[in-house]
């Protein structure tokens, strides 16, 4: 199994480099997060030793036993799934990322949760792009308004935002939601100077998601395979 991921990450990496320069990015421009989420700690540890260095997971308790057998090593370690009230606090303490803040009463408990002996902890506002009821995210229009709160929250720092748009294998239908999110993110970067990140693109949409300015991506299935 540790050849088979080592080959896939050599590959994703291959695929990210040929989009970034497809699309007249900088080199380098995309960070490639593995998503771990139900994966051993075993299988992070043989990514890291591919030279993996971010880590996404969606499930709390599952996370942090990986973050403490695993604290050896150097890892980035973000959190991209639902957040319930009572989690944040481990959250606040654990992570170095929180791609999915969809509403100010989370952020604020983020912020206040945060340990002072730790730097600011990174936000993404995580948006429905598509408009999905089955899917989290403050809606495009609130987007703004939300971002103007939490960016005035000590403790955390406003980076961006993260979207999973409607599945489509159709590479137009996927740049046209991508397309939103990126022109958002612009909007932002004209009024928060530490906004610098466009967090989509999973295994499915990856080279879409490139085209349209990510900075990371978000991928499990390429790397360790499909859940069983």
């Amino acid at each position: 199994m540790s050849a088979v991921i080592e080959h896939n990450i050599a590959k994703v990496r291959q695929q990210i480099r040929e989009a970034e320069k497809k699309n007249h990015r900088s080199p380098h421009s995309v960070q490639l997060m593995a998503v771990s989420k139900t994966r051993s700690a075993d299988d992070i540890r043989t990514a890291v030793h591919a030279g993996i260095t971010h880590i996404g997971e969606s499930y709390l308790q599952e996370a942090l036993d990986k973050i403490d057998s695993l604290e050896d090593l150097a890892i980035t370690w973000h959190f991209i799934g639902p957040i319930q009230s009572n989690k944040t606090r481990p959250i606040a303490e654990h992570f170095d990322w929180v791609h999915s803040v969809e509403r100010l009463k989370i952020a604020k408990r983020l912020s206040e949760q945060r340990p002072a002996s730790s730097p600011p902890l990174n936000v993404c506002i995580q948006v429905n792009v598509s408009s999905e009821k089955s899917k989290s995210g403050v809606s495009i229009a609130d987007t703004l308004a939300l971002a103007e709160q939490v960016s005035q929250l000590p403790n955390i720092m406003l980076r961006g935002l993260m979207a999973i748009p409607q599945f489509t294998k159709d590479p137009q239908l996927q740049r046209l939601a991508f397309a939103k999110v990126r022109e958002l993110v612009e909007e932002m970067q004209q009024r928060w100077p530490t906004v610098d990140t466009l967090s989509m693109g999973m295994s499915n949409d990856m080279l879409s998601a490139i085209a349209e300015g990510a900075t990371i991506v978000r991928i499990g299935t390429d790397i360790f395979g499909a859940r069983t």
